[in-house]
């Protein structure tokens, strides 16, 4: 009979026991709303500024035509990093950077001839731009070759590699850089076509680039390759994008892998948003003008404020013992 009563009280103390902390926990609920009442509002989030000039905050309004041209946005990018000096980083090499007419890929192969290296700009059809980022690597005192075309293709990738491997006996570096996006709202909007080429240009023209190149390149070479904070977080109106540079990212690392034992490094970066054309030739004016504000500093970054890890990543002298990374440069974590 003992354990029969037992048996019967039992459930009055768990119900008493859950009861007391219930309590306990509400009191300490109550402890944090009153000192969250107390705690005056937060002002509205300020851009953060951690470089040596001040970079814009407030972007245009402004759709534009695909491809996108760099002269046409209103708010030119910066691009030229006006306060980095070169150090020989790159001195004596060749580089090829694909869409290197504008936006990262231009800050990049100015970059790059500022440490010393001749540059190939890959583009598509942005002649004027194209020509305004071979202007700037001239300046720096290094050649530029211009070869317009679509990476999609890989016989144009393979008459490029081949090329500037003829004029300059060797390839050091190659960005794959090149991109293509297009939002869609569902995923039922995302046609076969659209599918395509965004599959064609951010995954298939990478592998197209590199494979290319490999034959000209030799121990202490790198492959950069240009992926995304979508790659890592996805993005619920660019899935496809989001998944290409989900791929870029295992490509990097695969490739890296693959090519350890021929001393050939293959790292990526992973940017935020970044003031290219590459969004205004996307989003609607009024999503333009919203650009970067949901970042963790609050503001889109610049080109120039990219471009020097790309240089860390391709400089043997710099990142050796650097291989299979993603390197995220995305202002931070979200607060």
């Amino acid at each position: 009979m003992t354990p029969k009563k037992k048996a019967a009280k039992q459930p009055d103390t768990q119900t008493k026991g859950a009861k007391t902390t219930v309590a306990r926990q509400r009191k300490l609920q109550a402890d944090i709303d009153r000192k969250d009442a107390a705690t005056p509002s937060k002002p509205p989030k300020k851009a953060t500024q951690a470089g040596v000039r001040k970079q814009p905050v407030r972007m245009p309004a402004q759709h534009l035509d695909k491809p996108g041209e760099e002269a046409e946005l209103i708010l030119a990018p910066a691009f030229e990093a006006a306060g980095y000096r070169g150090s020989g980083k790159l001195e004596g090499m060749t580089a090829i950077v694909t869409g290197a007419d504008s936006g990262i890929g231009r800050a990049v192969a100015v970059l790059f001839a500022r440490e010393g290296a001749d540059v190939a700009v890959l583009y598509l059809d942005e002649h004027e731009d194209a020509k305004e980022t071979a202007r700037w690597i001239e300046k720096e005192g290094r050649t530029a070759m211009l070869f317009p075309g679509d990476v999609r293709d890989s016989g144009f990738c393979n008459r490029v590699a081949g090329k500037v491997a003829e004029r300059f006996g060797r390839i050091n570096v190659l960005v794959n850089n090149a991109g293509f996006q297009l939002h869609a709202k569902r995923l039922e909007d995302l046609t076969d076509a659209h599918l395509q080429e965004t599959l064609q240009t951010n995954v298939a023209g990478y592998i197209h680039m590199a494979r290319a190149c490999l034959p000209h390149m030799e121990r202490g070479a790198s492959i950069v390759n240009c992926g995304s904070v979508t790659g890592l977080f996805g993005s619920p109106s660019l899935i496809d994008y989001s998944a290409t540079k989900g791929a870029v990212h295992a490509f990097t690392k695969a490739l890296a892998a693959n090519l350890l034992e021929r001393g050939i490094r293959v790292n990526a970066v992973a940017p935020g948003p970044v003031w290219t054309p590459f969004n205004p030739a996307d989003k609607p004016a009024e999503e333009v003008a919203e650009f970067g504000k949901d970042s963790a500093m609050g503001r889109p970054a610049q080109p120039e404020e990219l471009s020097p890890a790309f240089v860390f990543l391709a400089s043997p002298l710099m990142s050796s013992y650097v291989n299979g990374i993603v390197l995220p440069v995305m202002g931070g974590p979200k607060g």
